[in-house]
């Protein structure tokens, strides 16, 4: 075991003496923490000695944005906080792209950075490795506070606190860096024996549910936006409950993909940038958006021009009317519609009004414009693109997890992947490359915690995929069970369609790329490659294998015209 003096961090002889790290992994062991994600670094090293006396498992990356990836797929794979370790400066920048996904998203985290000794901190610029002006400034725009513990004894109040924060809506990634001093210097503190972290309460105002009440009993072409929020919120029943009460037509934003039953009679599934269903959404007298700003996808690409009213849960007060006027309800999506079903079925909102869409029912509304758009693919010479992803459907278990990079193959599945019993996760959130196999890696880690199944499906390009490929050492390290689709068609694909569609032809798009199978192979993970055709077969294949795996298909995926530049 090393341990280091704090003022020169030179080794020195080892010792089992308790030290301030000691206290953070007790404390995150007490609030529930079963693993860790990070890259060791040299004044995080207290934290990495401790973790040797404790129970925690930790997951070493290979870059600090990836651990921020995965423990991000952790926690949104188990509904548990996931936990990150950084080092100081560059570690702690390096995960900052990652942080911001959770951020966008929502996902509750629990960062914990070394720091220079306490005595660097300040104006002074002493020269110290890794030092920076303010560490936490950095963290600022991705983490909902930071915190710097400046004494051993604060630690497990601060972690606590950070736990809550991070947990109670809206959930978000919350950042405690400690000194390299603070972590090594022994302590006089006991073992901490028990911590206790509640969410705070975030509930509806009673006088915005009455009033979305009255709205909603005199509306007949109610229809309802569920965003990533009502995920967040659990508030997947209340939301059935209130849409069959209203007869609503429900349609799911990427961040919400899943919260609504696919096949129900009144979803319009996740077709959210196609025209038809802004025309619908345009049409209600009185819409409903829970946990979505409204923003760039949601309103395909700002053209969404709403006529009725429009009511809007979300827990974050900053995005309420962000885009549009409304009734703004800030509050937990769960709490916000379980108080909104019970109030509309004690109201009878439900028989108050006749649903009429212009002498159409509302299924018949929903039925035509899923043809619709069903049509209007097929006339775009795309049945390599439905048939690809209908066959990745197939193959992927209905209670499967699966984790979709920012790539031409997830873009189609924000609108047609039906998620089924599983989960479906992407980086629509800010939008970073590199986010499909890490998360995938530490969603994997998480399930198998939790005993049920563990096996898990990341999709990436090949431009993408070069962000976290250095991950498949971490997979193969820690036999994690996923299974890498890579869709190689030669460079930034989703990037070079844009420019071709706006400038007539695309600059700095094509990229030299490793031949995937063997690089796979070197690091000692199975991998094949396989044609469009055979994407199924191969994919149930390396489902049934054990530990990591790859496969490759080479093939060039075109998006289906955009709507929202029709004249």
């Amino acid at each position: 075991m090393i341990d280091f003096d704090p003022g020169t961090a030179a080794p020195t002889k080892g010792t089992n003496q308790r030290n301030g790290g000691d206290l953070v992994v007790e404390t995150l062991e007490a609030l529930g923490a079963k693993t860790v994600f990070g890259i060791p670094g040299q004044h995080a090293l207290g934290l990495f000695d401790a973790m040797g006396r404790g129970n925690l498992h930790f997951v070493s990356s290979r870059v600090e944005n990836n651990s921020a990836f995965a423990a991000d797929g952790y926690s949104r794979a188990t509904g548990e906080v996931g936990v990150l370790f950084l080092s100081t400066g560059p570690g702690a920048l390096t995960s900052l792209a990652g942080l911001q996904e959770a951020y966008a998203t929502g996902v509750p985290m629990v960062v914990v950075a070394s720091q220079i000794p306490l005595d660097g901190l300040g104006a002074r610029r002493k020269g110290m490795l890794h030092q920076l002006d303010d560490q936490k400034a950095s963290a600022a725009n991705v983490t909902k506070s930071q915190r710097l513990i400046q004494h051993a004894s604060g630690i497990p109040s601060a972690i606590q606190d950070a736990w809550t924060e991070a947990i109670s809506s809206p959930q978000g990634p919350v950042w405690i860096e400690i000194p390299q001093n603070v972590l090594l210097d022994p302590i006089m503190v006991p073992p901490v024996e028990d911590a206790l972290a509640e969410a705070l309460d975030n509930p509806p105002r009673v006088e915005l549910i009455r009033e979305a009440v009255k709205w909603l009993s005199t509306a007949e072409r109610p229809a309802i936006i569920a965003g990533g929020g009502t995920r967040r919120g659990r508030a997947e029943k209340s939301l059935l409950s209130i849409a069959e009460q209203l007869r609503a037509p429900v349609i799911c934003t990427p961040g919400g993909n899943g919260a609504f039953p696919w096949t129900h009679e009144l979803s319009l599934q996740s077709w959210i940038e196609d025209r038809y269903m802004t025309d619908v959404l345009e049409d209600a007298d009185v819409l409903i958006v829970i946990g979505s700003s409204l923003g760039e996808v949601t309103s395909n690409y700002f053209t969404f021009e709403p006529r009725g009213r429009i009511i809007q849960i979300d827990a974050e007060p900053r995005v309420l009317e962000s885009n549009r006027p409304g009734l703004g309800i800030r509050a937990d999506a769960g709490q916000a519609l379980a108080a909104l079903d019970e109030a509309l079925a004690a109201a009878g909102a439900a028989d108050s009004v006749k649903r009429d869409w212009h002498g159409t029912s509302p299924e018949d509304v929903v039925k035509e414009s899923l043809a619709k758009v069903k049509a209007r693919l097929e006339s775009q010479d795309l049945a390599k693109e439905l048939k690809f992803m209908a066959d990745i459907r197939e193959a992927v278990p209905a209670d499967m997890q699966t984790f979709w990079d920012m790539t031409i193959s997830a873009y189609w599945g924000w609108s047609c992947w039906d998620a089924r019993q599983g989960q479906f996760h992407s980086a629509q959130g800010a939008g970073g490359l590199g986010y499909g196999f890490p998360a995938a890696i530490g969603g994997a880690v998480g399930l198998e915690t939790t005993g049920k199944p563990s096996r898990v499906l990341a999709v990436s390009g090949d431009g993408s995929s070069m962000y976290s490929i250095s991950e498949l050492a971490t997979a193969k390290q820690h036999n994690v069970p996923v299974t890498w689709l890579i869709v190689d068609d030669g460079g930034y694909g989703i990037l070079r369609e844009y420019m071709v569609g706006a400038f007539g032809q695309a600059t700095a798009t094509e990229l030299a790329r490793p031949d995937f199978v063997k690089l796979a192979e070197s690091f000692g993970v199975p991998a094949r490659r396989v044609s469009p055709e055979e994407v199924g077969d191969a994919l149930k294949a390396s489902f049934a294998a054990d530990g990591p795996n790859v496969v490759v298909v080479e093939t060039l995926l075109k998006m289906f015209g955009p709507t929202h530049l029709d004249d």
